[in-house]
């Protein structure tokens, strides 16, 4: 969940059926919440990712944003660097964040979820990336200058996981204690960078009808891999009749933020030539 949803006093008056068709027909691409509006509420981080970022780009020369969605991020900051580019790996996303992008003169590229960057190395002196799906450390330190920074905000561990073991039964350890900030921290260092900042939040979000849970299912869809509204119907009945009775369903939201910089000197910037490696395309 990426962009603030907005609170209502009470549920939805709807019937379930009516509730759930109509989150089920609605369109889910881009990284747009607003269909959440009223339905559900999401408190935000305390550190404001999004003013970070437009404070960072407005003093940058060269910038990249990593799985940038529907470019919702980029398009929100008023001043780009004169090079800007972004990636994406949706097909769907990658036309949004281009009708978006391309009118401020940034570079939108189509990617393979998780692999490397085609950029060439030293290209950016920042590179930033909201909810990476998974951050290639590697990647990001190649394509750093020397003194450059990566900027990220992520998700973090057992995020809305009451949500998840609700449709999928308590879930193992190491499932739980994925996405790690520690772990990301280890990640940045054995790739030569230097984390700076580590901030972890953990955050209250509620659903106050079941359309809303269903929506944010089909739209973040490693939350319940395997939902479709068929599948886990008994469930959501279930849970529309625990909203009606007793309230919105409450879970906690868990976000980090970790800085990381490339030293200006020392081995890390030592040059690296990958193979393949390519200047900036349009896609």
């Amino acid at each position: 969940m990426a962009d603030p949803i907005r609170p209502r006093a009470t549920g939805d008056p709807r019937g379930f059926d009516e509730l759930v068709a109509e989150a089920a027909a609605v369109s889910v691409e881009g990284w747009d919440f607003s269909w959440l509006d009223g339905r559900a509420t999401e408190e935000r981080p305390p550190w404001g990712y999004a003013r970070t970022v437009a404070a960072r780009m407005a003093r940058a020369r060269a910038a990249l944003d990593i799985e940038t969605g529907g470019g919702e991020v980029l398009a929100g900051v008023p001043v780009l660097p004169r090079l800007t580019a972004a990636t994406e790996s949706w097909p769907p996303n990658v036309a949004r964040a281009a009708e978006r992008l391309r009118p401020r003169g940034a570079v939108v590229v189509a990617t393979a979820t998780g692999g490397p960057l085609p950029f060439g190395d030293g290209a950016f002196d920042l590179v930033v990336s909201r909810h990476p799906v998974r951050a290639r450390w590697d990647e990001i330190a190649r394509v750093l200058r020397p003194g450059g920074t990566y900027l990220s905000q992520e998700v973090g561990p057992a995020s809305v996981f009451e949500l998840v073991e609700y449709f999928l039964g308590s879930q193992p350890p190491e499932v739980r204690s994925a996405r790690d900030p520690e772990a990301a921290r280890a990640a940045a260092e054995a790739a030569g960078l230097d984390v700076v900042v580590l901030r972890t939040a953990a955050l209250h979000t509620a659903f106050h009808d079941i359309g809303a849970v269903v929506y944010f299912l089909r739209k973040v869809v490693w939350m319940v891999p395997d939902f479709t509204v068929e599948r886990y119907r008994d469930r959501l009945a279930l849970l529309h009749a625990a909203i009606r009775s007793d309230g919105p369903f409450t879970a906690t939201t868990t976000r980090f933020l970790i800085e990381a910089r490339k030293p200006s000197a020392g081995p890390a910037c030592a040059p690296r030539r990958q193979a393949g490696a390519r200047g900036l395309r349009r896609s």
